[in-house]
């Protein structure tokens, strides 16, 4: 199949969602991203059913959580842990919710995830392995994570090199409370869709390099790749997880390229 070359991206186009107040503007938001990646998967020749939409509530209220859950979300992603944890403290009562932590983590914040997330989408180091394995053994916990991997080249960027991941992974066995899923990756902040498309492109060769030797009980089936501006480029090119925010949240208070800053290892992704 020959895949569509022209999707555009959506970033630098800050504004272009409104802040969601209430439960049916998160409805109409959720439906209107669920179609965008419908239609993405027809372009592809795949199955919608094969993508799972994260939405990303960060820098958002806990009131504006609430009523994303009551919209039907039952997992929201997180950047900063500390943020999440108070969160996760504060919605204690909506007892299906679920926590994914998507941005870069210190090992000294390791127990945090520990204590209440479901998923971790930002490993990149075995010291970071390590940490989380201990704290996880300590609460009785198992952990969904997902190996980071910086596709772009950009020193502003967390996550291992490409050549670096075949060895990463062949030690993750080792950390039996980490039940590694996939991969994830940040593409180009840019409107050249095409140099965006290649940050994805690479992530799926090398998930198919990875795959021929895979340690026993590893399938890496997940590619966690795509956000609000980029999530439809991402899908034509094998996402299973896309991470979308704005589009559902509603824009934040500064402009996309707040959350991008042009400087080494940011704390900052935007989704």
């Amino acid at each position: 199949m020959t895949l569509p070359d022209d999707t555009p991206t959506r970033h630098a186009q800050h504004g272009l969602y409104p802040e969601a107040l209430t439960v049916p503007d998160f409805e109409r938001n959720l439906a209107a991203v669920q179609a965008r990646i419908a239609a993405a998967c027809r372009r592809a020749g795949r199955d919608p059913a094969g993508v799972r939409l994260l939405p990303v509530s960060k820098t958002k209220p806990a009131s504006s959580l609430r009523l994303a859950h009551a919209a039907g979300c039952r997992m929201l992603g997180e950047n900063k842990v500390q943020e999440a944890h108070g969160k996760w403290q504060a919605l204690q009562d909506l007892g299906d919710l679920q926590w994914s932590v998507i941005g870069h983590l210190q090992t000294n914040k390791a127990r945090l995830v520990a204590r209440f997330a479901s998923e971790f989408q930002a490993l990149d180091s075995l010291r970071l392995a390590e940490a989380l394995e201990r704290r996880l053994q300590a609460e009785g916990r198992s952990l969904d994570v997902f190996v980071q991997v910086n596709t772009s080249g950009e020193a502003s960027k967390y996550g291992l090199a490409p050549e670096q991941v075949s060895d990463f992974i062949q030690a993750l066995p080792a950390f039996p409370a980490l039940r590694v899923r996939g991969l994830m990756t940040l593409a180009l902040f840019s409107s050249d869709a095409e140099r965006v498309r290649q940050c994805f492109v690479r992530l799926r060769q090398l998930r198919a390099r990875l795959r021929q030797d895979l340690p026993t009980g590893l399938a890496l089936d997940e590619l966690s790749m795509g956000m609000s501006g980029d999530f439809e480029i991402a899908i034509e090119e094998g996402a299973t997880v896309v991470r979308v925010g704005q589009a559902i949240f509603g824009a934040r208070p500064l402009p996309d390229s707040h959350y991008w800053p042009d400087q080494p290892r940011p704390q900052e992704t935007p989704a």
